[in-house]
């Protein structure tokens, strides 16, 4: 939905925190990853003097950002000013320049490998479990237990927030796989709010783990196309007798509400450049358009024959019998155990009596077992995962985009430009970090913090290697962040490019004279008026500076994607116009340079930071400080006048900010393809409306 949140209000920037992880034994491989499966928008405003036209590339590395670990930072330093200061006219890059970068087979492909720890390391470990803190404290032969269930967040949590965390559950996976006190893990499935780049993460570090030995269940009582997808890497598959299968396919769908904006006075101007930028359709048009019908049809194959290719190499079966099976509707779990689908069909407390039995735990005892959020807190020193000197720095970037923080946001809720900024600093000021790795999961956002935001991750990889590793989306302004790393590391399915923009203001003449409203403006300045007046439509002079402030913006991100890149703007052009491409299509056309998860980009910061690969580092997370008590309040205090915030953030939708233009991926998309909740306030207030009707 093509909205604008007006954000006036800046916010005291909070100290940055820092958690120390330890990366898992990662060895260098030259086959592919093991599996093929893997905005809400860029507010771009009118961003002046922000494009310096890019020069020849002629003089430059074979990539624009070259950030090998041979070259020194003064080089570095020199190249940035060139890019910055030579650059010709509208930002048009030379037509010789190409993307030459390293092809996806010569990166290292990080893949996890088990190694056991000789006698005397583990005798240190059985000593430092020993001493351990209460919270450490783990029963030897415990099970290790994790619901995996609703929204699964990009970001570390704090002891405050509740949800899971993927970083979180991937980490209680390797400390698992070498924990002398854990069994096995038992993993209970049920339905995900998540986008297919972390269900990929989460299922790769299942994998990982089955090459300890140690067992790994699933029990999944609703069972989506995504938790089979899950499912299907563990060992053993149950469920009860009543559960919910629904593995009857995938769809996408679009809403528009046009129709209903009439019939309540409203008219959309829409100003949309690139004939896939499908941001702002939902209120210019009644149907879908052939451009974005060609765009989600080419995303929906993605997924869906990813998930074919994956689940008949699992199951050991043909494609074509699995589409079969899913196209005979299928809903009884006796058909399912029936045709190989799950091991048995038990309740829970069934499935724990055949762990007792498995671990030799009597039936009257209970089964030791711990569960995620526990085990979370568990260092990776304790089972003897310690790192090295040399450290790699994590940022995490999820969620939408904003420059400061709003009135009305909520702690730790989305990117807040200043505060990544003040991270990023402190990494590239810090001569303790070999490499950064930027982790993103966006949609986008206020463009000018994109822009910003862009221009310090250039000023880190001018000092350092820096590698962005993204996951369920990075689009539009999660897009603009990532061209501006040494290599983009992206998941086969992650929602990628979306490299165009729409802007748009509603005129509520209509509205106004329904309601009896009356409004009157006095102006000086010819164009005064193209935003503020919105009780009329545009007057041919505004409706044309208007498409000429959304041609403008649209080229300068086109011709700074074309130049981070190293293509030339044609090429750019090709895969730009708005379109959402799946990560492993994205690869293919010169978006990303190499397909797997953070395993891999680390893996690849280690190349690049002339790092050994067989050498462990400590990945320094420079995570979200816990929040205050002031900001607990906040939170509950915001809980508490919903309704009010939900109004002001809607009046401020309305009006597209302060003339600004967005380059933002349709939150409709991305809500029916990742599960996220993206839908914009005006929405729920029209659903709220017509159901009361």
């Amino acid at each position: 939905m093509s909205k604008l949140i007006l954000l006036h209000t800046s916010h005291h920037l909070t100290p940055i925190h820092r958690r120390v992880l330890n990366a898992a034994v990662l060895t260098p491989l030259s086959k592919p990853l093991l599996t093929p499966f893997s905005l809400s928008g860029l507010r771009l405003q009118c961003l002046r003097s922000s494009f310096s036209p890019p020069l020849s590339l002629r003089s430059l590395s074979a990539r624009a950002f070259d950030s090998s670990s041979s070259s020194s930072s003064s080089t570095k330093e020199e190249e940035l000013k060139q890019i910055d200061g030579e650059s010709g006219p509208q930002g048009k890059v030379n037509s010789e320049s190409v993307n030459t970068g390293t092809p996806d087979k010569d990166y290292p492909t990080g893949e996890f490998q088990f190694q056991k720890m000789s006698s005397w390391k583990s005798f240190v470990v059985k000593l430092r479990m020993l001493i351990a803190l209460p919270w450490e404290r783990v029963k030897k032969g415990s099970v290790l237990t994790m619901k995996l269930r609703g929204q699964v967040s990009d970001q570390l949590k704090s002891r405050f927030s509740s949800g899971l965390s993927l970083p979180q559950i991937c980490e209680n996976l390797v400390k698992a796989a070498y924990d002398p006190r854990i069994s096995g893990v038992y993993l209970q499935i049920e339905s995900l709010n998540c986008g297919w780049g972390k269900v990929e993460e989460i299922r790769r570090h299942i994998l990982d783990f089955k090459k300890s030995g140690k067992f790994i269940l699933a029990y999944v009582p609703a069972c989506g196309e995504k938790e089979y997808y899950l499912a299907s890497a563990c060992q053993e598959i149950y469920a009860p007798p009543s559960a919910y299968f629904s593995l009857f396919g995938l769809t996408v769908q679009a809403s528009f509400v046009r129709g209903v904006l009439e019939n309540v006075g409203i008219e959309p101007q829409v100003e949309r450049i690139g004939k896939y930028k499908s941001a702002g359709d939902q209120l210019a048009r009644k149907t879908m358009s052939e451009e974005n019908c060609e765009m989600l049809t080419a995303l929906l194959d993605n997924i869906y024959g990813n998930w074919l290719d994956v689940i008949s190499s699992t199951r050991g079966k043909k494609r074509e019998d699995i589409e079969n099976f899913i196209n005979e509707g299928v809903y009884q779990v006796e058909k399912f155990k029936e045709e190989g689908w799950i091991t048995n069909i038990h309740y829970d407390d069934e499935v724990i009596s055949l762990l007792k039995e498995r671990l030799g735990v009597q039936k009257e005892k209970v089964l030791p077992m711990v569960d995620y959020r526990k085990y979370s807190k568990v260092r990776q020193s304790t089972v003897g995962l310690s790192g090295s000197k040399d450290k790699i720095a994590i940022i995490r970037a999820s969620g939408s985009i904003s420059r400061v923080r709003g009135s009305f946001s909520l702690p730790g809720s989305g990117i807040i430009g200043e505060q990544f900024i003040e991270k990023i600093r402190s990494v590239r000021e810090s001569k303790k970090y070999k490499a950064a790795i930027i982790r993103i999961d966006s949609p986008g956002g206020d463009a000018l913090a994109s822009d910003l935001m862009w221009r310090e991750i250039r000023l880190l990889a001018a000092s350092k290697p820096v590698i962005a590793s993204m996951s369920d989306v990075a689009a539009s302004g999660g897009y603009y962040m990532a061209m501006a790393a040494d290599t983009i590391v992206a998941e086969n399915l992650t929602l990628t490019g979306s490299i165009g923009v729409v802007t748009g203001k509603f005129n509520l003449g209509k509205l106004y004279e329904k309601i009896g409203f009356n409004k009157e403006i006095i102006s000086r300045g010819k164009y005064a008026e193209l935003l503020a007046a919105e009780q009329r439509s545009f007057r041919p002079e505004e409706a044309e500076l208007f498409a000429k402030s959304a041609q403008n913006a649209y080229k300068q991100f086109r011709d700074k994607a074309a130049f981070s890149r190293s293509m030339t703007v044609d090429k750019m052009e090709e895969v730009a116009q708005g379109r959402v491409w799946a990560g492993k299509d994205a690869a293919s056309e010169g978006l990303v340079d190499a397909i797997g998860g953070l395993s891999r980009a680390v893996a690849i910061a280690k190349l690049k930071a002339n790092i050994p690969q067989d050498r462990q580092v400590t990945l320094v997370e420079l995570a979200r400080p816990s929040p205050t008590l002031p900001e607990i309040l906040s939170g509950i205090g915001s809980s508490l006048v919903g309704v009010d915030r939900t109004m002001k953030e809607l009046l401020q939708d309305l009006t597209f900010g302060g003339g600004g233009v967005q380059a933002r991926m349709e939150g409709l998309m991305f809500q029916r393809l990742e599960g996220a909740s993206q839908a914009n306030p005006i929405f729920s207030l029209l659903k709220d409306y017509l159901s009361s009707l």
